[in-house]
């Protein structure tokens, strides 16, 4: 076991290395910030001074070595912008990101787990077809429809939540969160929901699958013959076959609604990393773009790390192949 996950530790820093190669290269070659720091009728010394500064002026490699020096000491370079250091930008938005993909994947674990182990237990059922119906239409609604379709009905139509904005916050453990008041809950519902519909679908179908699947095997068809309850039967023979394929995929969507959250918060005006990436990639605030990409490749690599020692806790026969 400890071979098998030095070897995920050894893959995940080639990983991080590689990625962050094509991530400095791929936004260096995005157009030149300096044009729109420095005004456009400036001398050329004025422009050659504010590149120098900035170490524009460098080759694209000195300026990449320079960069993972830095970044190996904490320092993933100064916004252009805000003239603030880039991480401290990106950690500053983070709390409100992690919240919104958190309640989001408890949205999908609460609905669409408890749904799709109903629906494999009972295949061709009014409820097995709802669920089954509810997911693809959750796999192919567009996100950006589906928010702005919300925030129409129950935010201009009904006025029940609001349409925008995080809401009060309060400390917790020294970190700012909404969802410790009423208030604040009412303004992550609606974006917590649009961003929760696509993994809701995909939990689905896989715990649906994975218990038409286990529902058949003998071990299963035994319990039921010795007259086992059928709560019992579902959490000691079923879930726990169902949930070891679930576990990894949810633990790999998590780090998709954190990377993909761009578009449901730019709609819901949620102040997190994503509204700061898009705005960020408008400016051409290069430090902040490659930051929010380390940061969150570092947080996909964690995650999966994470994945896996789960897998290996939830499957006694990887710990033996392990062995």
């Amino acid at each position: 076991m400890f071979e098998m996950l030095l070897r995920r530790a050894q893959q995940s820093v080639l990983v991080i290395f590689v990625m962050s190669i094509l991530a400095f290269v791929g936004i260096n070659l995005v157009g030149n910030p300096i044009h729109l720091l420095v005004a456009p009728d400036a001398p050329l010394e004025e422009i050659q001074r504010a590149s120098h500064a900035l170490g524009l002026d460098l080759p694209m490699y000195q300026q990449y070595l320079r960069f993972v020096t830095n970044a190996l000491h904490g320092d993933l370079g100064n916004s252009f912008v805000f003239n603030q250091p880039a991480i401290g930008l990106i950690f500053e938005r983070m709390p409100a990101t992690f919240e919104l993909a958190v309640a989001a994947l408890l949205l999908s674990a609460l609905i669409g787990i408890p749904l799709g182990m109903w629906s494999g237990l009972r295949p061709g059922s009014r409820v097995h077809k709802l669920a089954m119906g509810f997911s693809v239409l959750g796999v192919t609604v567009p996100v950006f429809w589906l928010g702005l379709l919300l925030i129409l009905v129950f935010s201009v139509n009904l006025g029940w939540l609001p349409s925008g904005g995080r809401g009060p916050t309060t400390s917790l453990l020294g970190v700012q969160v909404s969802f410790l008041s009423w208030e604040g809950l009412q303004y992550i519902i609606l974006p917590a929901s649009t961003l929760a519909l696509h993994n809701i679908a995909l939990v689905m179908r896989m715990t649906e699958a994975g218990t038409r699947e286990v529902a058949v095997q003998e071990y299963v068809k035994f319990a039921r013959a010795k007259g086992v309850g059928a709560v019992r039967l579902m959490m000691r023979h079923i879930a726990p076959n169902v949930m070891i394929p679930i576990v990894t995929v949810m633990g790999i969507e998590f780090g998709h609604l954190i990377a993909f959250s761009l578009i449901t918060e730019t709609i819901f005006a949620w102040p997190g990393m994503g509204k700061l990436i898009i705005d960020s990639v408008l400016q051409l605030d290069r430090p902040v773009v490659v930051a929010y990409l380390m940061v969150v490749l570092l947080l996909y690599v964690v995650i999966n790390f994470v994945v896996d020692v789960l897998y290996l806790i939830l499957d006694p026969r990887l710990r033996t192949k392990s062995a």
